[in-house]
Formats: structure tokens, C-alpha cells, sequence
């Protein structure tokens, strides 16, 4: 069976559409687990936080929420998704599957999808055109990448913002032990033993940490806002 991979943008009568729309500066990039979603906010300009989180507020409750000044993490109650015009609700009216998260930029939403027969893609987008939805399609390739990582997360999402010394860095301190408890080294050791500078060795692993970071704590807000029972059926070898 041929997979393919699917890369497009569309725009419509949304929600999260509009509010991008109405803040152009604006960049959105919401993770959903059908209950919830949790919803990452990069502006330009931080004085509009408050404005867009007034505007995601008549969406659904906003029931956690984070900010640094420049990007915020929260979860909204109420799942969009399963709205009668969302792409989401037609993406599971086919055999597709759906790569999170959506991003949304000056009105565009931008999905990633993968597609296990050819027909199935023609209907959904067919369906886009019925509904007088304006896309296109930016890449169709053949999907080369582990299924199994792309139902849950993918390499792309947690490491695609690292440089190659900021990956290297934390490669490097896994091997000697920094991670371990207790640790097998500190900074300042690898650092020797590498000859390279503690402070240089120190910037590089704590920009790596806090972009991966960055990258987990929508999916970690996602599972905090699970059931119990929920949790326990996601486990697969308790630690």
C-alpha cells in the first residue's frame, strides 16, 4: 500500500481562522486529543496576548494557561475540531490520518497529513471544494517516516528547532552521565573532557533543553487534562 504525504493550507469561516486573520503578526499552533486542545501563541507582539486570549475565551473555557512574555501554552475546554466546518471533522470522515499540530498564520491553516490511498485524498479535498473552502496543496510526497511516531510525536515536532551544536550538546551529555541520577559528570567536566569552554559547552545545552521543552509541554498539557483511566490506558511498560 502507497502512503503519501500531505501538506496544505486552507482558509474558511473558523474560529482560529478569523482570529488569525484579525491579528496578522500572529502565529497559532494548536495540539487536540478530541476533549481538548492546547494551544501555543508566538506574537510579535506581546501586547496582544491579552487581546487573543480574550478571543479564544469566547471559543471555550480556557481552564490552564501559561506565559513568558512572548508565547503562551494554554488548553481550552471546548475541542473545535468536532465543529460541522472544521477541516478536522472532514479529515476523520476519511481514511486520513492527521499529524498535529495545525498552524495558523494570516488566516491560513496549514494541515500535515498522511494518506493511505489516493481515492481518499480526492474525496476530502473534493468535499473542501463543496464547501467552497480555498486550500492548496504545498507538498505531496511518498510518506517515508515511522507511522507509529506520527500517531503520537514526531522528530520533526520536538527537534526540528535545534541547531547541530545544540543537538550535539545533549547527545553528548547523555553519554557522560549528566542525566543520570545521581550524575555521572557536570558541565564543567564534559566541558574538559571535550575541550571546549563550560560557558559555550552550558549556553548550547540549555538552549537545547528549553526548545525541547518548548516542544513537549503541549502534549504534556494534553495528558494532564486526561482521566486517570485514560493515563493508565495510554502506558505501555511501567517505569
Amino acid at each position: 500500500m502507497a502512503l503519501y504525504e500531505v501538506v496544505f493550507k486552507v482558509t474558511h469561516d473558523c474560529p482560529f481562522c478569523n482570529i488569525s486573520k484579525k491579528f496578522p503578526m500572529l502565529k497559532m499552533f494548536v495540539w487536540c486529543n478530541r476533549t481538548h486542545e492546547a494551544i501555543e501563541i508566538i506574537s510579535e507582539n506581546p501586547n496582544e496576548y491579552s487581546m487573543v486570549l480574550h478571543e479564544l475565551s469566547k471559543i471555550g473555557r480556557i481552564i490552564d494557561e501559561s506565559f513568558d512574555g512572548h508565547k503562551a501554552h494554554m488548553i481550552i475546554k471546548q475541542c473545535t475540531c468536532r465543529l460541522e466546518n472544521s477541516v478536522g471533522k472532514n479529515i476523520d470522515d476519511f481514511n486520513i490520518l492527521h499529524v498535529s499540530p495545525i498552524a495558523y498564520e494570516k488566516g491560513w491553516e496549514y494541515y500535515r497529513i498522511v494518506v493511505f490511498q489516493h481515492r481518499d485524498m480526492d474525496r476530502f479535498f473534493q468535499r473542501l471544494e463543496d464547501k467552497r473552502f480555498t486550500y492548496k496543496i504545498l507538498r505531496k510526497v511518498p510518506f517515508d517516516g515511522f507511522l507509529a511516531s506520527s500517531l503520537t510525536l514526531t522528530a520533526d515536532a520536538l527537534f526540528s528547532n535545534l541547531t547541530d551544536k545544540q543537538a550535539d550538546s545533549l547527545v553528548t551529555a547523555y553519554r557522560y552521565g549528566y542525566y543520570r541520577l545521581p550524575r555521572a559528570a557536570d558541565v564543567k567536566a564534559i566541558a574538559s573532557k571535550k575541550r571546549i569552554p563550560r560557558t559555550t559547552f552550558q549556553e548550547h545545552l540549555r538552549k537545547a533543553e528549553s526548545k525541547l521543552i518548548t516542544s513537549l509541554i503541549p502534549y504534556i498539557q494534553l495528558f494532564r487534562q486526561a482521566s486517570e483511566e485514560k493515563r493508565k490506558s495510554l502506558k505501555i511498560i511501567a517505569k
